[in-house]
């Protein structure tokens, strides 16, 4: 009888708990709700939402944001997630800089610090990282507490399982993975996610992907990545690998990648690359002083490609069409609705776009072009930390 009892009340426990998630969640996607909104999104009486409200009142999750416009004339009292409180760090790993954003319920930025700090495969960059994050710790405006989890972006191969970065391996401490690291050092729950990954959830939540069950992101940045939304799901993979499109070979007897391999499509398609293919073009052509050649940048690269100068934009087309090609492998297997263009190189717009339509009208079958479409970005680069931010509330919401 008494063991009745005790699962009885567990199932109570279970499904208020349940409804408690229910609710935060309606109320993150929607910004505002009302009580008849969350009684109908949680499918319960408005009494029982009413009773839920007050308790995440309580506990600073929401708060009251004034009154709407009601069917019936009334005017019904809004709840939002309250801003104060549950911020989120999001921590920006790169091979040229590291940036630290706090960010609030309402998904806006409300702090951030920069250094030019790039990622280094090394223990020593653990200190670096550590410095960094307790010196801006120290001058983050907000009381201690309203912190509540680090959501960290980089690139290479993440294990989702046990927190480790299998491309940069001394960042593994013997025993004590990347992301256990990190968590030990600030006594905070930490979320670990590759940087595509990220800018696909990004454009998936807040960009053009959103409504979109299928999509794909390319990030063409430093390497290339292929962010992939299935079902509405960021796809990881078995081991969380999935996406490495810059890592399939291109050119048989194309240049060593840096993964080891020969040919791969960063070697020709990331923007170091492209900087590189420019370079040697222009030192065989006379039209481009010695100075301009040796400190070229991809700065320099989209504004000369913007000005349709036509060694750059010959790069710049063939680029996008292999990028192109290998895209027409992934749309093949997986039909997409929508391919979202992030990175540095999604400044080119159309230059880098219209090649990249044409080399998947050529390499698809036709039946495969009739719904997708290829667009670039309206993130304007925001998309990772966007993405890296929902993946924190996504995860602490369902875990609450």
């Amino acid at each position: 009888m008494f063991e009745e009892e005790v699962q009885d009340a567990s199932v109570v426990v279970y499904k208020k708990k349940r409804r408690l998630q229910q609710a935060l969640w309606l109320i993150y996607q929607q910004g505002v709700c009302t009580l008849s909104q969350l009684a109908k999104g949680v499918h319960t009486s408005v009494p029982s939402v009413t009773e839920l409200v007050e308790q995440l009142i309580q506990e600073n999750w929401i708060q009251t944001v004034g009154t709407v416009t009601g069917n019936n004339g009334r005017r019904p009292t809004a709840y939002s997630l309250n801003p104060d409180f549950h911020r989120v760090v999001v921590l920006d790993i790169n091979t040229h800089g590291l940036s630290l954003l706090v960010i609030d319920t309402r998904h806006e930025v409300v702090f951030k610090h920069e250094a030019p700090v790039p990622l280094e495969n090394s223990e020593s960059y653990l200190e670096t990282l550590k410095s960094f994050v307790m010196e801006t710790f120290a001058i983050i405006p907000f009381p201690e507490g309203t912190v509540m989890a680090i959501g960290i972006a980089m690139p290479g191969l993440i294990d989702e399982q046990t927190g480790k970065n299998l491309t940069y391996p001394k960042l593994n401490i013997t025993g004590v993975s990347f992301k256990e690291w990190i968590k030990h050092q600030f006594s905070l729950p930490v979320f670990l996610i590759n940087d595509t990954k990220a800018t696909v959830l990004g454009e998936s939540r807040f960009g053009r992907g959103q409504g979109s069950r299928h999509m794909f992101s390319l990030n063409i940045d430093w390497g290339v990545g292929l962010g992939i939304v299935l079902n509405g799901e960021v796809f990881q993979g078995a081991s969380g690998f999935a996406g490495e499109l810059g890592h399939i070979q291109v050119e048989a007897d194309g240049q060593r990648c840096y993964c080891g391999k020969i040919g791969c499509l960063d070697t020709i398609t990331s923007a170091p690359s492209v900087v590189r293919r420019i370079q040697k073009l222009m030192k065989q052509n006379d039209a481009y002083p010695e100075q301009e050649i040796a400190g070229l940048t991809i700065d320099r690269v989209l504004e000369l490609a913007h000005w349709q100068d036509p060694l750059v934009s010959q790069v710049m087309y063939d680029t996008g069409f292999q990028l192109g090609k290998g895209l027409a492998t992934a749309i093949t297997i997986l039909n997409p609705e929508i391919i979202i263009i992030d990175g540095i190189l999604a400044q080119a717009g159309e230059l880098i776009t219209k090649p990249i339509q044409e080399a998947i009208e050529t390499y698809c079958m036709g039946a495969f072009l009739d719904k997708i479409r290829v667009e670039v970005t309206r993130l304007d680069g925001n998309a990772k930390w966007m993405g890296t931010h929902a993946y924190v509330m996504e995860n602490i919401l369902n875990l609450l």
